[in-house]
């Protein structure tokens, strides 16, 4: 019961961010899910950390793990975070708005989501419960006219051919599907224990990583002209 109050509070407030700038040139990305666990936090906060580099960005945490909130408050990030409440007073100032929300947001809070903003990242690991669980999301989605994109994340190395097999699938139902994928990396978990994004990670593989959601990045750019 505590947890639905929680989630109807939290997608009210960001009707309210959403609807404060319907009318004005801003960008707003959304990160959803029906299952969690598939690195929507993380996409959040490396999308928002690609998009400062091109204009003033805020990420709204209205995950109720408080998982970006928590990350920044562990060390550094070059952009703003807010939770709910902080994100309607500050949204103004920004010409970025990034909002990571609760995985599994029901009819209404999906409705909410789809309509209020520019692009819908789902992000989703190449497994098939993870899948099944995006087919779900994706079909829920159909009465909605949203501009939406999925994002497959935590891939593992080859030779295991688990991502390569899942974006065959999207594709070949039809789906809008990122060019990159996100690939499993371990610099990830040392990113968010750091309190940075990965880029700003001292070790071999955190270009690699950053390269995958700067490929991202740069899609989302390309296609939003």
């Amino acid at each position: 019961m505590f947890r639905h109050f929680k989630n109807v509070q939290m997608f009210r407030l960001c009707s309210r961010i959403l609807g404060l700038f319907a009318c004005k040139f801003k960008m707003i990305i959304t990160v959803a899910a029906f299952k969690g666990g598939v690195g929507k936090s993380t996409t959040a906060l490396h999308l928002a950390t690609y998009l400062q580099n091109t204009a003033d960005t805020l990420l709204v945490d209205g995950d109720l793990n408080r998982s970006a909130l928590d990350w920044s408050n562990r060390g550094c990030l070059p952009f703003k975070v807010a939770d709910e409440k902080q994100g309607i007073v500050l949204a103004k100032l920004y010409e970025n708005i990034v909002i990571d929300t609760p995985a599994r947001p029901d009819p209404d809070e999906l409705k909410t989501i789809a309509r209020g903003c520019d692009l819908l990242v789902i992000p989703t690991t190449p497994d098939a419960i993870a899948l099944a669980a995006t087919m779900q999301m994706v079909e829920a989605l159909k009465q909605f006219k949203t501009n939406y994109r999925i994002l497959l994340t935590l891939i593992p190395p080859n030779p295991n051919k688990a991502g390569e097999d899942a974006r065959a699938a999207l594709l070949k139902a039809g789906l809008p599907v990122f060019k990159s994928g996100i690939r499993r990396l371990a610099v990830f978990q040392r990113a968010a224990l750091e309190g940075v994004p990965v880029n700003a990670v001292k070790d071999s593989y955190a270009q690699i990583a950053w390269r995958c959601y700067a490929e991202v990045g740069k899609e989302i750019l390309e296609n939003s002209k």
